[in-house]
């Protein structure tokens, strides 16, 4: 069997039947989970990531900046919300309950991946776009529509899945469509990271030949923040815990609904709900908006914009012209 086919269990109970059952009439196994939810870990999960959606919109409000970021971080969040509602729902034999936990926490990492990938060419301007293979502005030109498709393909496969499961109807289909989603997410991730290692190793060796002169001397002050350094530490971490929970959840629906890791809620709980929840709470107490400040420069009252840039160097204002030239 493959993902959503136990809605269906063409040998046990139909779909009509298994609304009917209560955990004082049949027996756990026979539910759609296979065991009882965690009321206590599902509740829990639920309050964080309340907490977390509330502190991106309070974030967002304070620093007014990576409004693209905060909306992926919310949206993401949001989905996670409504997907432990479902998990939490007293009757596990319920179909909208399961049929909600398991498309909602399915999707909801792909719009965080998002979020993770527009913070990259920030980075790389902050360091020196010559540092990277790639110009800054392809970095999310290159992952947002592959994190697009992911999501829809995941989206798309989930919507015929419950659509089958509402019909008593096989949904192997869907299942394979979401699956392959996952899989393109993981795939993403992993070419993300590997940009991301490529480009640190670049600048290494770049600063070991030409020292300082190797970094954009624009964003000095940024770099030798203590906020920007950690942001860069929680922006790893975050990454590789979508990453290894992306990995758990293609092997998991991969095996189906009869594999041991399905049925294995304490793995559920660590390698989906620990992690995605590491993953924003990071975020959310080194959000990019606020560790990137230092980097900024309010335009006085009445100053005409225009098309350079300025920056603190060293207690000094220095402006780049659009041709990139520093002037004092």
């Amino acid at each position: 069997m493959h993902l959503l086919s136990l809605v269906i269990r063409e040998e046990e109970k139909s779909g009509e039947e298994r609304a009917l059952c209560t955990l004082e009439t049949c027996p756990v196994d026979e539910s759609y989970y296979d065991y009882r939810p965690s009321l206590a870990a599902n509740g829990a999960f639920l309050a964080l990531f309340s907490l977390s959606l509330l502190a991106f919109l309070v974030q967002v409000t304070l620093s007014k900046r990576f409004i693209g970021f905060t909306i992926a971080m919310v949206s993401g969040c949001l989905l996670e919300v409504l997907g432990y509602i479902g998990r939490i729902m007293h009757n596990p034999f319920g179909e909208n309950g399961f049929l909600m936990q398991i498309c909602c926490l399915t999707i909801a990492p792909a719009f965080m991946a998002a979020g993770i990938y527009l913070t990259l060419s920030r980075i790389v301007v902050t360091f020196g776009p010559e540092n990277s293979r790639i110009k800054p502005l392809s970095y999310p030109r290159l992952f947002i529509p592959c994190d697009i498709l992911s999501l829809v393909l995941q989206a798309l496969g989930g919507g015929m899945a419950s659509a089958a499961s509402h019909s008593n109807k096989n949904p192997e289909n869907g299942n394979h469509i979401m699956v392959a989603g996952l899989a393109f997410q993981v795939f993403t991730l992993l070419v993300f990271m590997l940009l991301c290692a490529d480009f640190a190793v670049r600048t290494v060796m770049r600063m070991n030949r030409l020292g300082e002169a190797a970094l954009d001397p624009t964003h000095a002050t940024l770099r030798r923040s203590m906020k920007f350094r950690v942001f860069l530490v929680a922006l790893t971490l975050s990454t590789i815990c979508i990453f290894v929970r992306s990995v758990f959840r293609v092997v998991e629906l991969g095996e189906g609904w009869d594999g041991a890791l399905i049925k294995n809620q304490t793995l559920f709980v660590v390698l989906e709900g620990v992690m995605v929840i590491i993953a924003v709470l990071v975020l959310n107490l080194f959000h990019p908006g606020l560790c990137f400040r230092e980097g900024y420069i309010k335009k006085a009252k009445g100053e005409k914009q225009s098309g350079g840039r300025r920056f603190w160097q060293r207690n000094k204002l220095v402006e780049v012209n659009e041709k990139g030239v520093v002037q004092d």
